[in-house]
């Protein structure tokens, strides 16, 4: 009898613990759809108090990334010597086995195309720039080239968003994420990640961006970027509804923060926390970011500098100096986007419209930054995903030839933001294909732009499935002390 009994009740205790695990995984499986970040041992933590650890070289960062890829030996890279090898094939001792995209695999040969475009040396850094940045070259001295970057993705998508968050496979942090989250916001009433993007000229039809460009990954929501629209009103519901008031609008605000107040004290989710800073952002962005983009105030003489496109609302020019305003008001992180740069045929034609998309709104940004005193702590970037290959894509003329994507060398230059004016780095051979001297990973660039804002790369973190995740990865990363002021 005793024996029954007992089997009995273990019967109703194991009947109880399954019964309760199976709610208990439930709700897990529930969690894990809401905030998978919870599951996954993404633990949030207010801004890092620790920083800045390194000395304070720029406030802000401009990222003037030319989506596509521009051609570094038509630009700034300039291999005159391949004049004589004009339609010759690419000898197999510089290529050196490189895996090639499915767009050149199957061409027979390689054929070297020079580019069409002169060259000349700027100011006292002798600059080498092509004609195609007649503005540009008239600020070479305010200038840092590195012509030795190098990526290990071929592709645009990893490689946009590799430059992006130092991953080549989605759903990581981007650098404006990480340093919002590190570096916080000095200015309340915008957001500390401003996102513009415009079409180029040069190819309409170029790739698309996602909105994961600039995603906060598994930091909280409310680090990620905010993408002003390119056409239209920047921002969407900025008005009030007909027949609400600023007040209305106040009180139901209020109302609802209580409501998430209390449902955070319930289950902690910390992205409860998040939408309640941006419920809060939005409502204070209805004042600021009209006055932001109204340009009417503008001197005549600053709209001119920046070139007549300026007037096109979501135009390159536009961008430029929004992001002047922007940094102005110092939001911490500003990108642009300019898209057009991916060149695979009819590169003389298209290349021409891209650089006369960008390089007058370029040097008006610079210019525009030094006279107000606000270059020496707002870092500029500008430069693409990767670069492009010697060798022809398609049919090649004397007038006429297209590019492939290329990793091994590239070049991108920054100004203002503790960065050496007037200097170049890397060497490549005389192809243009391998790097001699001084190679920059994508996490060395990382490194550095974290080192000018007073960040040391390693100690940037954020407790992520175990691991304690930064920007720079596991990889070797160095800052380039040669360029830093």
């Amino acid at each position: 009898m005793n024996s029954f009994i007992l089997q009995a009740q273990d019967a109703i205790n194991r009947r109880s613990f399954l019964s309760s695990t199976s709610s208990v995984l439930g709700l897990t499986a529930l969690n894990s759809l809401l905030a998978p970040q919870l599951l996954h041992g993404a633990v949030p933590t207010p801004n890092l108090p620790s920083f800045p650890q390194l000395p304070i070289k720029a406030k802000r960062v401009i990222y003037l990334f030319q989506s596509g890829a521009p051609s570094q030996m038509d630009l700034f890279d300039p291999k005159p010597q391949m004049q004589k090898l004009f339609g010759k094939d690419l000898p197999d001792s510089i290529r050196q086995g490189q895996r090639l995209t499915g767009m050149t695999s199957g061409q027979k040969s390689f054929p070297v195309a020079p580019s069409i475009f002169k060259f000349a040396e700027h100011g006292q850094s002798r600059a080498t720039i092509s004609e195609l940045m007649p503005h540009l070259s008239t600020i070479a001295d305010e200038l840092c080239f590195i012509k030795s970057m190098r990526t290990d993705a071929i592709n645009h998508d990893p490689a946009i968003t590799f430059f992006q968050t130092g991953r080549q496979i989605p759903g990581y942090p981007s650098m404006g994420s990480w340093l919002s989250y590190g570096l916080g916001s000095e200015n309340k009433d915008l957001p500390a990640f401003v996102v513009l993007s415009s079409f180029g000229s040069g190819r309409r039809d170029d790739q698309p961006l996602y909105d994961r460009l600039w995603g906060s990954g598994f930091l909280p929501s409310q680090y990620q970027g905010v993408k002003f629209r390119n056409t239209g009103d920047p921002v969407l519901y900025l008005s009030n509804p007909n027949g609400m008031s600023a007040a209305t609008r106040r009180q139901s605000l209020d109302d609802l923060n209580a409501l998430n107040h209390q449902r955070f004290g319930a289950i902690g989710d910390p992205e409860i926390q998040a939408r309640i800073a941006q419920y809060e952002m939005a409502f204070r962005m209805q004042t600021s970011v009209p006055e932001l983009t109204d340009f009417s105030k503008e001197p005549q003489h600053i709209i001119d500098m920046y070139g007549p496109d300026v007037k096109r609302p979501g135009s390159y020019a536009a961008n430029c100096l929004l992001a002047r305003r922007l940094a102005e008001r110092d939001v911490r992180f500003v990108q642009l986007f300019h898209m057009g740069w991916d060149h695979h045929s009819g590169l003389p034609k298209a290349i021409r419209g891209q650089c006369a998309d960008t390089d007058q709104p370029t040097t008006a940004l610079i210019k525009d930054l030094k006279q107000r005193g606000l270059l020496d702590d707002t870092l500029i970037v500008w430069g693409g995903e990767f670069g492009r290959t010697i060798y022809s894509q398609g049919a090649l003329t004397q007038d006429n030839y297209g590019r492939d994507h290329h990793p091994r060398c590239f070049t991108i230059f920054l100004a203002g933001g503790g960065i050496k004016p007037g200097m170049s780095i890397g060497v490549t051979d005389d192809f243009s294909y391998n790097i001699l001297q001084d190679p920059v990973s994508i996490f060395d660039l990382h490194a550095t732009m974290l080192n000018r804002m007073g960040i040391d790369h390693n100690r940037m973190t954020f407790k992520f499935q175990g691991l304690d995740a930064k920007l720079t990865g596991v990889e070797k990363a160095t800052a380039v002390k040669s360029i830093m002021l």
